[in-house]
């Protein structure tokens, strides 16, 4: 028997009915019938996605660059950029208005991006993103996550990352497009209201109105805009501006016989603490133990024959980014961004080290615990030769971003350079890495003679605290921060009462102020140096210095920028000026 069958096209969908068969209903349909069958729900619905539509743009809009900034009020003001967007979605016709919203709407999701850039620079850098020049620090950020808390985190923070940014962008070129179309249909209505809008942000403007302290009348993003544009042209014409600065020196030309006739025969050590900052030694939390150590360590020192003379120098960086620290004391130079440094790393400036070297009076090593892949940067140091984190046997565990401590570093420079037997003084570069953050866990002191292969630190870690634990917690934060300092202070100053001798010269000060969330939003970016010697004409070389007696700086004591050290330091030690000049 033949089979009939009877097709039937539905208004707003292909489906077929077939005889014989259960009909089947398109996703159209059921969407359209589920519409029609609740109408309430429908409307709520597009509503609600409206609202929070206007809530991300008006969000987006107002949000500020700094955390300590987030509060209501700032949430509460009239945003022309609002009043200028809605103009132009009524005067445009449909299309341009699509491609308007999308455009506008994808570079509020990328204004908002930069916003928040900012507000996490601000808070571990103390300083807001350069968008030229910091996208090359995100991916030292996601290693530092993964030193201090784990592969699995690091990596769910990057993919977290990558998708919040889609989000932003995609939801909020969604947002523009159903707030212009709601507009375009309700024009009338939408002009009256803009027009009042503007007039009102007009008067609040005019009459300064304010509310929790802000102007009721903001135009915040427009302003941020202008910002960033200033920005990228501030660091384009500081790169070329620098260039010209890197080729003058005032140390350039000095023939070798001329540069630090003073210290000849001394072993000098230049030592950067992590993060030693002066609020390890003011603040309220953290000053009580760091004060404590840095008396007792001065007492110490001084029954072994060392005595100290300390100051203040205000660092080029501050929270992070240690090798601008470093960089600007020993070139006397100001390196406050990646791409001075660079550009310092590529010239032919003399640096307070490579001073030594160019004497040809000196061996010159590095000690570089922290470093972990090729470091070209030992040229500008005038270094012989230096050890790498892979190149001082340690076999314990790593303290988060720390590859060791530092006593087991100090011990190794000591077995590897300090000790052996030369023809020449030896000048060295050290940086500790024990007070990096997140300051979790710390190691402890151990008997020097007990350190071996770093294996005596297995316990010790295993007992710490976790950086999970402290990363959260401000005041945790503080007191963990104060413990480290206290560490690397008394390794540092018990290896130069250990092996230290009647011609050991020890300069040692800290690369930057801890992040914000240690050291508080207000904090200089002051750090304190010392110079510590048993040669008493040592010292006597910058009495003029009026530095303090002792390993801890006095409140008022002289305050230099951290790149007028090497200056003073080489005029102090008999070396004559011979500027070299662009």
């Amino acid at each position: 028997m033949p089979v009939f069958t009877r097709v039937r096209q539905q208004p707003d969908t292909a489906d077929t009915i077939t005889e014989g068969t259960a009909p089947k209903v398109g996703l159209r349909s059921r969407v359209a019938g589920w519409r029609d069958r609740h109408p309430t729900a429908v409307r709520n619905t597009r509503w609600t996605i409206t609202i929070l539509a206007a809530v991300l743009v008006l969000g987006a809009l107002l949000l500020p660059n700094k955390e300590s900034a987030l509060h209501a009020g700032r949430f509460m003001r009239i945003p022309v950029e609002a009043i200028l967007g809605a103009a132009a979605a009524l005067a445009l016709p449909r299309r341009p208005r699509i491609v308007v919203a999308v455009l506008s709407g994808a570079a509020l999701g990328a204004m908002t991006i930069l916003n928040l850039l900012d507000m996490g620079f601000w808070e571990y850098l103390g300083r807001y993103f350069n968008l030229v020049l910091d996208w090359e620090l995100l991916p030292d950020a996601q290693s530092y996550v993964e030193d201090s808390m784990g592969k699995a985190v690091a990596i769910g923070a990057t993919v977290g990352a990558v998708v919040l940014v889609l989000l932003l962008l995609t939801l909020m070129a969604l947002a523009m497009v159903r707030l212009s179309n709601l507009l375009a249909r309700n024009k009338q209505v939408a002009t009256r209201g803009t027009l009042a809008a503007a007039v009102v942000w007009v008067l609040c403007s005019a009459l300064g109105l304010q509310i929790a302290g802000v102007p009721l009348a903001s135009d915040r993003t427009a302003g941020a805009v202008v910002v960033q544009a200033k920005r990228v042209r501030q660091t384009i014409k500081d790169e070329a501006e620098f260039q010209k600065v890197a080729k003058v020196d005032e140390f350039g030309n000095t023939p070798p016989g001329q540069l630090v006739p003073d210290l000849r025969g001394k072993d000098m050590i230049f030592t950067f603490i992590e993060s030693y900052g002066r609020s390890a030694i003011e603040d309220p939390v953290e000053a009580p133990g760091v004060d404590a150590t840095l008396d007792a360590r001065t007492k110490a020192l001084a029954k072994a024959g060392f005595h100290a003379r300390s100051g203040w120098l205000t660092s080029a960086t501050y929270g992070g980014s240690s090798w601008l620290g470093h960089s600007t004391t020993m070139s006397g130079l100001w390196i406050s961004n990646q791409q001075r440094y660079r550009t310092l790393m590529a010239s032919d400036h003399m640096s307070l080290t490579e001073a030594f070297k160019k004497t040809g009076d000196w061996d010159t090593v590095g000690i570089m615990p922290g470093v972990q892949k090729s470091w070209p940067e030992s040229k500008f140091y005038g270094l012989d030769s230096y050890r790498n984190a892979f190149q001082m046997g340690y076999k314990g565990p790593k303290f988060s971003w720390s590859t060791m401590p530092d006593q087991y570093a100090l011990q190794q420079f000591q077995n590897l350079e300090h000790s052996k037997k030369r023809s020449k003084p030896l000048m060295s570069l050290v940086i500790l890495t024990s007070s990096h953050q997140p300051w979790a866990p710390i190691p402890k002191m151990v008997p020097w003679d007990d350190l071996g292969d770093g294996s005596v630190f297995n316990a010790i870690h295993k007992a710490g605290n976790k950086p999970s634990d402290i990363i959260a917690s401000s005041p945790r934060s503080q007191a963990e921060y104060g413990k480290s300092v206290q560490y690397s202070v008394t390794a540092l100053t018990q290896w130069l009462e250990r092996y230290g001798n009647d011609n050991t010269v020890l300069v040692f000060l800290g690369d930057h102020q801890p992040i914000a969330r240690v050291s508080g939003n207000h904090a200089s970016r002051d750090v304190p140096i010392s110079i510590v010697a048993k040669d008493p004409k040592v010292l006597d070389k910058i009495d003029g210095w009026g530095w303090t007696d002792g390993l801890r700086p006095a409140h008022d004591a002289p305050v230099w920028k951290m790149s007028a050290f090497r200056d003073k330091f080489l005029t102090a030690y008999g070396s004559t000026p011979h500027p070299k000049k662009n």
